[in-house]
């Protein structure tokens, strides 16, 4: 069953409806790197090299700058397997 919508007024909602967003983003920004990556194949090199200036922006316990260079360093790995 496919569901467009959701009450955004509840946590289970609001979590829904971010979860579809990165995904959704994730999936244009991995094409648009992907077609830009085939025509200038020095962008993920690029992009890697940037990977030490990304950071966690939570202001709490749950920050891991670490973790979040991880997803980076997989998606651009899935990136170069496509190559």
């Amino acid at each position: 069953m496919t569901q467009t919508t959701l009450n955004t007024d509840t946590d289970a909602g609001r979590i829904a409806e971010a979860r579809r967003r990165e995904m959704a983003i994730e999936h244009l920004l991995f094409g648009t790197i992907r077609f830009v990556a085939h025509r200038h194949p020095e962008l993920l090199g690029e992009l890697e090299a940037s990977l030490d200036h990304l950071w966690d922006k939570a202001d709490d316990d749950t920050r891991d700058d670490e973790a979040v260079r991880a997803i980076a360093r997989r998606f651009l790995k899935s990136l170069h397997a496509e190559r």
